[in-house]
């Protein structure tokens, strides 16, 4: 009888070990990622050292205050600004130029750099350090964002004068020693992550939300004007009922 019972209770239905089978996988999954978490801070972590003979790979142009700005008594003031809004780009030549198409026929023109637009998100983060007066110095703007098919809120810097395009050489000067099995074992992991289904069982599994840009429009859709004018007040709704 004893036997019997524990024969019975081995037995499972297939429901049982489809769920069984399901979480083994997720298991595998998320011990797979969070290998890869702890393989990437490693990485990250790996210290630079100095190169006996540093050497010049292209230049790099990037914003400084004008000599104006810079003789003024608020030099430090706007070169705090600048450390927030400054962008960086690297060429081959000293020329920053690209390719273009016109009439047909290629030609090369300048590489276009501007200041960097200061999000919605990051104005309102206090770790991004924007002091009431350097928010004086930036107008708010909004621009149709046609991945997210709505109008993303940035805030653009008023006076873009006060700064200068200046070119250095882009020296080399250090190097980060490469880990060959670590690199290898980092990108396996990577390709089997990336995967579209395991992708979705992490999205879902681990960072614990099914469709984030779906409940980022409904967030938004909610605190909208349009969607917010359709719903009362508690006030008006206690008045309905009271007229009942």
């Amino acid at each position: 009888m004893e036997n019997n019972n524990v024969l019975f209770h081995r037995l499972r239905s297939a429901r049982s070990r489809k769920r069984t089978g399901i979480k083994d996988v997720e298991k595998q999954i998320r011990k797979k990622y969070n290998r890869s978490e702890k393989l990437w801070d490693i990485r990250r972590n790996i210290p630079w050292i100095p190169l006996e003979n540093p050497y010049q790979r292209g230049f790099l142009r990037f914003f400084v205050l004008n000599d104006e700005v810079k003789r003024s008594k608020d030099a430090d003031f706007f070169e705090g600004i600048l450390k927030k809004i400054n962008t960086y780009m690297y060429s081959e030549s000293r020329l920053f130029l690209k390719k273009r198409k016109k009439f047909g026929r290629r030609i090369y023109v300048e590489k276009e750099q501007k200041l960097s637009r200061i999000s919605f998100y990051a104005w309102t983060d206090p770790k991004f350090g924007l002091t009431p007066r350097e928010r004086q110095y930036f107008l708010r703007k909004e621009e149709y964002n046609p991945f997210r098919k709505r109008n993303e809120t940035y805030y653009e810097f008023i006076e873009p004068w006060r700064f200068t395009l200046r070119i250095r050489p882009n020296m080399i000067t250090h190097y980060k020693p490469l880990d060959s099995e670590l690199e290898k074992e980092f990108d396996e992991l990577g390709s089997y992550l990336k995967q579209y289904k395991v992708a979705g069982i992490i999205q879902k599994t681990i960072n614990g939300k099914s469709n984030p840009w779906k409940r980022e429009y409904e967030n938004d859709l909610i605190k909208s004007r349009k969607y917010a004018n359709c719903i009362l007040s508690a006030t008006e709704i206690a008045d309905y009922f009271e007229d009942l």
